[in-house]
């Protein structure tokens, strides 16, 4: 995957784990709550190696 393909499905695997934690805080599902905090980690995982991957494409165009 390329970087902005990391980042956008990082945003989207965050908003979704935010979403489900708040649902599952709404209804009372703890369950929901914690595949909501995996998601959104995940997300988050996501983004810092879409944002890796541009420091080191930089990098190396400036190397270059």
């Amino acid at each position: 995957m390329g970087s902005t393909s990391d980042k956008i499905s990082g945003v989207a695997n965050e908003a979704m784990g935010n979403a489900k934690q708040g649902i599952g805080k709404a209804v009372g599902n703890d369950r929901l709550q914690v595949e909501g905090k995996v998601q959104e980690i995940k997300g988050e995982g996501q983004q810092a190696v879409g944002k890796a991957k541009d420091a080191v494409k930089d990098s190396v165009n400036k190397t270059l």
